[in-house]
């Protein structure tokens, strides 16, 4: 019996070894490296810098509208047609004919539409614009989340790895007793017990871990599983004195929604623009002949030109303006209450992740303690083992006691960074 148990352990032993000796070299990232590659190949803010530059292009457009339409062109033409002098009555032979022309309008009076859709234009960029700020900080938590998880199951790794130690050793030792007659083989075969779910804990773990590697990998663009290299440093808890004011004012969805709603405000007036009459002024000059034109300005030949003011009033158009009103104001309506919510919602979820925060931080400081605990614990059931003054009940409870009081230093860790990057993504900015 005794050569089976040490076989065994020899030949468990083994594998792990070789497979970490085999395993390729990972890379390797830090957080500020991550966060950098995530935000440029994360779709959602390739999405939201795209809607950035959009709304810029719109926002341009309502500034060309108090331009000037502008247009030139020229041609050149040749028929195989003769044609007669109306002069003389002699046919003339086919030649080239060229054409100049150049022509402008400008809208003098829309009702003042164009500072409507200029007012919505602004307003949508500057939605845009946070939307990029709230895609950038839901990145960086996500992001956060994964390296924190990747750095945390690398911990529970070495955790699993110490509980299959202290088991090995447990059951060595209950071996050695039960030889020497100090023992119960009941005590042997619960210690083999033991090992063998620490051994499974620990494959479970490496599983856990390489399954969060290569999410890492995936968020920050490498097609391979990587390593978090954390920060040996636990930040401190931020000053919460005035975050909530500053959250309410300038938080990237507040922002956003306000926007969204002084869009929808200024579309209200630029449908009210349609009870207005527009007045338009337009140039156009034409210059046409058959011999050599002087370039650019084809002033060799007689010109055609023409000035035309217009005046347009919509006196009933089926309802249509009364339509466009009503739902324009639906919109500004809805978009308003939107913004007003979305102040309860993110004073609302402040209020939860700064009550996460402060419980994390709290319950570190508690499973501290209880590691110290169960460390010294399990040091009294082990000599009080070696003695015969407790039972292998008493030492396995020890031993469970310890592999969870590791676990909650490793789990309230990470619980207390997410609460801090969660609190960065609802108020916008750096903690």
């Amino acid at each position: 019996m005794k050569w089976r148990f040490v076989i065994s352990l020899v030949v468990v032993s083994m594998p792990f070894a070789s497979l970490d000796a085999q395993q390729p070299a990972q890379k390797e990232v830090t957080l500020n490296e991550a966060i950098a590659r995530a935000l440029q190949v994360q779709p959602v803010m390739v999405q939201a810098r795209g809607d950035q530059r959009n709304a810029g292009a719109t926002k341009m457009t309502a500034i060309g509208a108090y331009l000037p339409q502008v247009s030139t062109g020229a041609s050149a033409a040749r028929s195989n047609v003769t044609r007669v002098d109306q002069t003389t009555g002699r046919p003339v032979p086919a030649e080239y004919s060229y054409t100049g022309s150049f022509n402008a309008s400008l809208e003098l009076f829309d009702g003042f539409r164009r500072i409507a859709n200029l007012r919505a234009a602004s307003a949508g960029s500057a939605a845009a614009e946070a939307e990029v700020v709230n895609q950038r900080f839901q990145t960086i938590l996500a992001t956060k989340q994964l390296f924190y998880d990747a750095s945390a199951q690398e911990d529970l790794v070495r955790v699993a790895a110490a509980q299959v130690k202290r088991a090995q050793q447990q059951l060595q030792i209950s071996i050695d007793k039960l030889h020497a007659g100090s023992a119960t083989r009941s005590d042997s075969l619960r210690s083999q017990v033991e090992y063998g779910n620490a051994r499974i804990a620990l494959l479970q773990a490496q599983a856990a871990l390489a399954t969060s590697q290569a999410n890492l990998g995936r968020q920050i663009g490498i097609d391979a599983s990587v390593r978090a290299v954390p920060d040996t440093l636990l930040p401190g808890p931020p000053d919460t004195a005035d975050l909530r004011n500053a959250a309410l004012a300038s938080a990237p969805l507040v922002q956003q929604a306000d926007a969204q709603a002084s869009t929808a405000r200024a579309m209200v007036w630029s449908a009210r623009s349609q009870y207005w009459p527009s007045l338009s002024v337009s140039y156009s000059n034409n210059r046409q002949g058959v011999g050599s034109p002087n370039l650019p300005f084809f002033d060799n030949y007689p010109e055609t030109f023409s000035w035309r003011f217009g005046v347009s009033w919509p006196i009933l158009n089926g309802f249509i303006r009364e339509a466009n009103q009503v739902s324009a104001s639906v919109t500004r309506d809805l978009a308003e209450a939107r913004a007003s919510d979305t102040r309860r919602q993110v004073n609302a979820l402040l209020t939860q992740q700064l009550a996460a925060l402060a419980t994390a931080r709290e319950q570190i400081t508690i499973s501290q303690d209880n590691l110290a605990a169960a460390t010294e614990d399990l040091r009294v059931q082990n000599e009080r083992y070696r003695v015969g003054a407790s039972t292998i009940l008493d030492l396995l409870t020890s031993q469970a006691a310890l592999t969870q009081a590791e676990v909650n230093v490793v789990q309230t860790r990470f619980n207390y960074l997410i609460a801090r990057a969660q609190v960065e993504a609802v108020v916008g900015r750096t903690l």
